[in-house]
C-alpha cells in the first residue's frame, strides 16, 4: 500500500472542485483529510464570532459527509506547520496536499512546509482552485499588478478557462491506522452565550450541499434581473453565496462553470449572469490586491492617507453605528440586519461604511474590524479591500469626496421603505416620503406613526452638511502626491 497522503482542507471545506483532494484520491493512496484550527501562528488573524459559528456548522457537515464515505475528518488545534509535522510522523505520510491560499498566513504556511520538507522524500504539493485565476497571471503591459478594477477585469476575464469542476470523489481509501482526532467539539467554536446566534441559524444553512442549492436556485430565477435588482435591499435578488465562498464550501470555478452553462442554455439571462460574474471578479480583484500588497491589511494603499486625521478608539458615535442607532434609517437597518443575520446587502454595506468613514471620520479599520467579527462571509481580502475602497484610500478610480448620502440612497434603493421597516420596526408606520428622513417629518406625521425622536427612535447623531465639510477639510489637510 502506498504511503498516505494528508490533504489539508482548512481553506477549502468542500469535496467537489477540490484539486488537492481529487489528486490524492486518483493516486490510489490512502487519504487523510485534515482540518487544522490555527489561531497561534504569527500571521494568522483569529476568526470573528459569526465566522466561528459558521465554521462549526461547516466542519460538522463535512465530517458527516466524509464519515458516510468511509473516511474521517481529522481535526487538530495548534500551529499549522508544527501540526502538519506531527501528523506526518504519526501517519508516515508520503505527501501533503494543500489548496493554494492568498492571505499572508496561508502563504506563510505553504512556504514553511516547502522549507521543512525540501530535502526529504515528503512531497508538498500546492493546487490552484480557490481563485478563478492566479495572481501572477494578470499584469499590466508594464508587468505591474492592476490597482483599478475595470482594467483588471477586462484583462482577467479573457484568461479564465471555462472548465468543468472536478466531481466529488465517490470513495476515499482509508489509511491502515487513523491519527488521533481531537474532533470538531474540541475547537470551542460554540457561541457564548448561545442565544445570540439563533437568528443567524434561522437565516443560513452552511455546508457544501447548501451552497450548490443556492447557486442552482439563483441561476433558475433571480439571475435574470440581477443587474437591475441587485441594488435593492428589500428584494431577494442576490446569490447570497459569499459565506460559502469565504469558507471554501463552493469553489469559484464551480460558480463560473454553472453560470456559463446556464448562459449558453438561456440567452435571456446573459445580461444578468454577466454582471453576476463581474461581481465574482471583485472577489478575485480583492485577493489579487492583498497578494500583491500584503501591507494593505493594516496600512492604506494610497500612502498619502497615512496622515489622514481619522478618529480611532471607543466612542458614543462608534457604538451608535454598531448598534444601528444613528438616526439615519437606511444605516440603522443595515447594521441591524448585520447583527441579526450575520450578513448585509452589498449596497447597504457601502452606505453604512461611507457613513462611518466619511460622515463620522472614524478610521476604516474600526469598521473593518466590526465587519470581521459580525459577518458570516468575512473574507480577509474582500473585507479590507472594500473598506479601503469606500474610505478612498484603496484601489479606487473615484475621488475621495464621493460620499454616499444615506437619505437619497435610501429613497433611491428602498423607495417604499420595505427594507427599513423590516429591520427598524419602530418606523414601520412612517409614510414613504419620510421613512428615510423622519427628522424632517412634521410633528403630526410623527405622532400618527407613533414615533418620538430621541425616545422611540434616535435623532441624527450628526449634521450631514457639517460632516461633509469636515471630511473635505480632512482631505485638504493631507494633500500630497500619491
Amino acid at each position: 500500500m502506498s504511503k498516505p497522503i494528508i490533504v489539508l482542507l482548512s481553506n477549502a471545506l468542500r469535496l467537489a472542485d477540490n484539486a488537492a483532494l481529487s489528486e490524492a484520491v486518483s493516486s490510489g493512496a490512502p487519504v487523510i483529510p485534515v482540518f487544522i484550527f490555527d489561531e497561534q501562528s504569527p500571521k494568522v488573524r483569529p476568526l470573528g464570532a459569526a465566522s466561528k459559528w459558521w465554521l462549526l456548522q461547516s466542519l460538522s457537515n463535512l465530517s458527516s459527509r466524509l464519515k458516510a464515505m468511509g473516511s474521517m475528518l481529522v481535526v487538530r488545534r495548534g500551529v499549522a506547520a508544527k501540526t502538519v509535522q506531527e501528523l506526518v510522523e504519526e501517519t508516515d505520510a508520503g505527501a501533503v496536499h494543500v489548496m493554494r491560499g492568498y492571505t499572508p498566513s496561508a502563504r506563510a504556511l505553504e512556504e514553511q512546509l516547502h522549507e521543512i520538507y525540501a530535502d526529504t522524500d515528503i512531497r508538498i504539493r500546492r493546487f490552484a482552485g480557490n481563485l478563478l485565476i492566479e495572481p501572477e497571471a494578470v499584469r499590466t503591459k508594464t508587468g505591474n499588478p492592476y490597482t483599478v478594477f475595470s482594467p483588471f477585469w477586462r484583462a482577467a476575464s479573457v484568461l479564465i478557462d471555462t472548465v468543468a469542476p472536478q466531481p466529488t470523489p465517490t470513495k476515499l481509501l482509508a489509511p491502515k491506522d487513523w491519527p488521533a482526532n481531537d474532533g470538531v467539539e474540541s475547537l470551542g467554536l460554540e457561541p457564548q452565550p448561545a442565544y445570540w446566534a439563533e437568528p443567524i441559524a434561522e437565516a443560513w444553512v452552511p455546508g457544501e450541499a447548501a451552497a450548490l442549492d443556492r447557486l442552482r436556485s439563483f441561476l433558475d430565477g433571480p439571475v435574470l434581473d440581477y443587474k437591475a435588482a441587485r441594488d435593492f435591499p428589500a428584494i431577494d435578488a442576490t446569490s447570497a453565496l459569499s459565506p460559502y465562498l469565504a469558507f471554501g464550501e463552493i469553489g469559484p470555478r464551480t460558480i463560473w462553470w454553472h453560470t456559463k452553462l446556464q448562459m449558453n442554455a438561456n440567452e435571456s439571462i446573459t445580461k444578468g449572469a454577466a454582471h453576476f460574474l463581474r461581481e465574482l471578479g471583485w472577489r478575485e480583484f480583492s485577493s489579487h490586491l492583498l497578494f500583491n500588497q500584503p501591507h494593505m491589511q493594516s496600512e492604506p494603499m494610497r500612502q498619502q492617507f497615512r496622515d489622514f486625521p481619522w478618529i480611532e478608539g471607543e466612542g458614543d458615535f462608534l457604538t451608535a453605528w454598531q448598534k444601528g442607532l444613528t438616526g439615519f434609517p437606511i444605516v440603522d437597518a443595515g447594521m441591524r440586519q448585520l447583527w441579526q443575520t450575520g450578513w448585509m446587502h452589498n449596497r447597504v454595506r457601502m452606505i453604512v461604511a461611507s457613513f462611518l468613514v466619511k460622515d463620522l471620520l472614524w478610521h476604516w479599520r474600526e469598521g473593518e474590524t466590526w465587519f470581521w467579527d459580525t459577518l458570516v462571509d468575512a473574507d480577509f481580502g474582500n473585507n479590507i479591500a472594500s473598506w479601503q475602497w469606500v474610505a478612498g484610500c484603496g484601489a479606487d478610480a473615484a475621488p475621495y469626496f464621493r460620499i454616499f448620502n444615506p437619505i437619497t440612497q435610501g429613497e433611491k434603493f428602498d423607495p417604499k421603505g420595505d427594507y427599513v421597516r423590516r429591520y427598524v420596526p419602530e418606523l414601520a408606520d412612517m409614510p414613504n416620503n419620510y421613512i428615510h428622513k423622519p427628522f424632517e417629518a412634521p410633528v403630526g406625521e410623527l405622532q400618527m406613526a407613533g414615533v418620538k425622536l430621541g425616545s422611540t427612535y434616535p435623532k441624527p447623531i450628526v449634521n450631514r452638511k457639517i460632516a461633509r465639510e469636515k471630511a473635505l477639510a480632512a482631505l485638504a489637510s493631507i494633500k500630497k502626491p500619491d
